[in-house]
């Protein structure tokens, strides 16, 4: 035991200890599944920075964890680092100023550049995918530093990435498996597209923004006159397949003719015409926005398709509209192609008046800086209840069988499931991720058949089709007619993300160890991803395995900053978490963390953090206090004073407060009923019993047992919060870790303290504390002898307050207490010096 405890230090000390001793190693000898408690970690994204919202929802699946630990669980608590998809291969391009182009043939001499260059330098794809695999690296490294520093109880045998080995060939599987069941298809169909990124998008990650707009009013030329339409999309007139109204508006079944192009479309009656808005008329294009694909769709239109893949107007003429009207915006960005329509409308007299100014929402990407366009593309597609009602009433059904914390969340998951318009699309036109394990046959004249997949055998998994040929086909035959072609697409990253239980449950390569930890117990995750990791790991493992992936999930609330508001990378206020951990130390941190309940927001307060440091502290020095006195040699003496028993009682109601509310997933209210006893033992309980713990006899052995049964279980209950403090201390006198020590029970203290009267300590409290604020009213010291007390109140509280007379004596320095009771309803301790 040092002679001056501190918190400096204690993180380099503990962290490297559990590693070497495996503290928190998974326990695989355990037989029974309900023994196991598994949690399906989140996987950060490794392309950015660890932040104070990943310090705060971690932090509370830590305490869960150490908590079911304490329990006799064996822990299942693995990490994984996301790292496929978009967000690296940007954090890639940014870092050493290069891009991917599949076309370059790969070489193994090339490196990057010292510095990123100015002009972006093209790689090949396997160049590009080599240079993420070495940024993930040494990304995942700074983020193990830090949890391992905050002192997650993670067990860093169980690491695994999502574009590992074993991810690829799970998510492979579990694609292959989805296709035999005839879950996942492929179709060439209208998908969202972000234009930056080149790559389809699903409905999932979609996100509305208010954007400036302008409503422009054009004249089509009808059969009895002009018909007058408005359109936010003026450009897209080349794209026009109809105009659309209600059903009994006098155009429907008609025909008119484009203004400029010159093209005769039909008009429509469609129920989601709205004759109040605009002019009652629409303008129907393939496709400015996803009402342009319903009513293509049902009314089974014509396309022309005007935008190409790179956000740019195609080179050729869709068909039927005039080459020589069309070439003028032939290469053309969308923003320049509606410049040049309104331009050429107004000289034509077709655009009639100004366009109106608006603000509407916009479609983007959630990691996107254009707004989505849609264009047809051949895509691959896993049945998600967008279009089989059947199945969208089973997902909202698992929804229900599922214990949501806090309850209302599910009304969210109820929502999007309830809200959905198509099936989930899986594939993306990009280079770092988990390939779609297909190849197709290709005909002689070179083109694929997309209805003869060749599919590889799963002990072959994982598979890159671009660089591996298909069981009975040589590299020779590839691209060629009568050959095979690889499937260019990866798998968007939540198909692989979605499958996080699978992955580091060893589905298909460790059977014995899925079944001791599938389903898992508790997934963890933030509420605005519930659309998405949530529902589509619900998605694939209702599909693949008839059952929810895990029995109970956990939603984080948001990180807000001092004027309340969310913090973010975009809007630039976000804290980060090392400096913090380092100046503070991680148990001060966790503490403030902990003090945020599940679904709940929490502003960033640095005095909160400092709080917890104060707190951490004081257990350090109350401890040293209580050990010096012999508490660890009197923890088997009995405990037979009345006050003694009273502590004991009061700290038997603070642990089944404190186990109740872990047991509902609330964190924040056992660290709070732990910590405010915890300061009335410090400053009721050890200031009374201070002089009789010095003392030797019965009464100073039952002081001192008192003091290290209540140590030893107060080192427990602040386990899950402070983990290196309560270590530390647990060093100091005990054998093993308090991580692995049993949380405590109501019993082992009634068992030592029957009969003991919880009130006794608050009615002894009380008095103790008439008495220093009475010295501290005449500015005396605490020290300062009283010579006469007089406590006054009813009989029956007097006759209590004498069990502990002669603690609230030696406390207060009262030299002498006169009872005198019926003088007033309640106790009133009157000082005279």
């Amino acid at each position: 035991m040092p002679d001056r405890p501190t918190l400096d230090g204690l993180e380099d000390k503990w962290a490297s200890r559990w590693e070497a001793e495996g503290t928190y190693r998974f326990d695989r000898s355990v037989a029974e599944r309900a023994n196991v408690y598994a949690i399906d970690t989140p996987p950060p994204t490794v392309s950015g920075e660890l932040h104070m919202g990943h310090v705060f929802s971690y932090t509370h699946t830590d305490t869960v964890a150490r908590f079911q630990r304490m329990r006799g669980k064996a822990v299942f608590y693995p990490m994984g680092w996301d790292d496929n998809g978009l967000p690296t291969e940007r954090r890639v391009q940014n870092v050493y100023g290069v891009y991917c182009d599949p076309s370059l043939p790969y070489d193994p001499q090339w490196q990057p550049p010292a510095a990123p260059p100015k002009q972006p330098q093209p790689v090949s794809r396997r160049n590009f995918v080599e240079l993420c695999g070495r940024l993930t690296v040494e990304d995942e490294k700074v983020f193990e530093a830090l949890w391992r520093r905050l002192g997650l109880s993670v067990d860093w045998a169980l690491t695994y990435t999502t574009i590992g080995a074993r991810a690829q060939a799970v998510s492979q599987r579990a694609f292959l498996d989805n296709l035999a069941r005839g879950e996942a298809y492929t179709s060439e169909a209208p998908t969202l597209w972000d234009v930056g990124f080149r790559t389809a998008v699903a409905q999932a990650e979609i996100e509305d923004r208010e954007r400036p707009g302008a409503y422009h009013r054009l004249r089509f030329h009808g059969p009895d006159g002009p018909v007058e339409v408005d359109t936010t999309r003026p450009e897209l007139l080349p794209a026009c397949v109809a105009l659309v109204c209600p059903p009994e508006h006098p155009l429907a079944g008609t025909t008119v003719r484009t203004p400029l192009f010159d093209v005769e479309v039909p008009v429509h009656g469609h129920p989601l015409a709205e004759a109040d808005k605009g002019t009652g008329v629409a303008m129907v294009c393939t496709f400015g926005d996803l009402t342009d694909v319903i009513w293509w769709r049902d009314l089974q239109l014509a396309t022309r398709v005007v935008l190409g893949r790179d956000g740019r107007f195609l080179p050729d003429r869709p068909p039927g509209v005039p080459a020589a009207a069309y070439a003028q915006f032939a290469g053309l960005t969308v923003n320049a192609a509606r410049r040049e329509m309104v331009r050429l409308l107004s000289e034509t007299g077709d655009l009639l008046g100004e366009p109106r100014p608006i603000t509407h929402p916009v479609k983007f990407y959630e990691r996107g800086d254009s707004p989505l366009e849609i264009v047809t593309s051949r895509q691959w597609f896993i049945r998600n209840g967008g279009r089989d009602a059947g199945l969208r009433d089973e997902l909202v059904a698992r929804g229900d069988e599922l214990t949501w914390i806090p309850p209302h969340m599910r009304h969210r998951y109820d929502h999007w499931v309830n809200g959905l318009t198509g099936d989930w699309l899986v594939s993306r036109q990009r280079f770092f991720g988990v390939p779609v394990p297909v190849w197709y046959r290709l005909d002689d004249a070179g083109e694929p058949d997309y209805d003869k997949l060749l599919i590889p055998d799963v002990s072959a998994l994982p598979v890159d089709p671009s660089s591996e040929c298909p069981p009975g086909f040589t590299e020779e035959q590839r691209d060629v007619p009568g050959g095979f072609t690889a499937d260019p697409d990866v798998m968007d990253t939540w198909a692989t993300s979605s499958l996080t239980p699978q992955i580091v449950g060893g589905w298909g390569s460790d059977e014995e160890l899925f079944r001791r930890v599938f389903p898992m117990d508790l997934r963890p995750q933030g509420q605005e991803i519930i659309r998405t990791w949530l529902f589509y790991s619900i998605v694939r493992s209702h599909a693949a395995h008839g059952t929810l992936p895990w029995r109970t999930a956990v939603l984080s609330g948001w990180i807000l900053d001092p004027d309340r508001k969310k913090m973010s990378k975009s809007k630039g206020n976000v804290v980060t978490p090392m400096d913090l951990l380092v100046q503070n130390g991680a148990d001060a941190v966790r503490y403030w963390a902990a003090n945020g309940r599940p679904g709940a927001d929490l502003a960033f307060d640095p005095a909160q953090i400092k709080v917890g440091r104060r707190l951490a502290t004081k257990l350090l020095n109350a401890s040293k206090f209580a050990l010096g006195l012999g508490a660890a040699d009197a923890l088997r003496q009995p405990v037979t004073a009345d006050l003694d028993r009273a502590v004991l009682a009061r700290l038997a109601e603070v642990v089944q407060a404190a186990t109740a509310a872990f047991d509902a997933y609330d964190h924040t209210t056992a660290l709070q009923v732990s910590e405010a006893f915890f300061w009335t033992f410090c400053d009721d309980y050890i200031e009374l019993v201070k002089d009789r713990a010095y003392a030797e006899g019965p009464g100073g052995d039952s002081a001192r047992a008192t003091l290290a049964a209540g140590l030893s279980v107060l080192l427990r209950l602040f386990a899950p919060f402070l983990p290196y403090a309560t270590e530390e201390i647990w060093s100091w006198w005990r054998y093993g870790s308090v991580h692995t020590s049993t949380w405590p029970t109501t019993y082992e203290l009634t068992r030592v303290a029957p009969g003991g009267d919880a009130t006794l300590l608050d009615l002894a409290g009380n008095a103790l504390r008439q008495v220093r604020r009475a010295k501290s009213d005449r500015k005396l010291s605490m020290k300062a002898d009283v010579p006469l007390a007089e406590a006054l109140g009813p009989a029956e509280v007097l006759d209590r307050l004498a069990l502990v007379e002669d603690d609230l004596k030696a406390a207060g320095r009262i030299a002498k207490l006169d009872m005198l009771p019926g003088r007033t309803t309640e106790l009133v301790i009157a000082s005279a010096f």
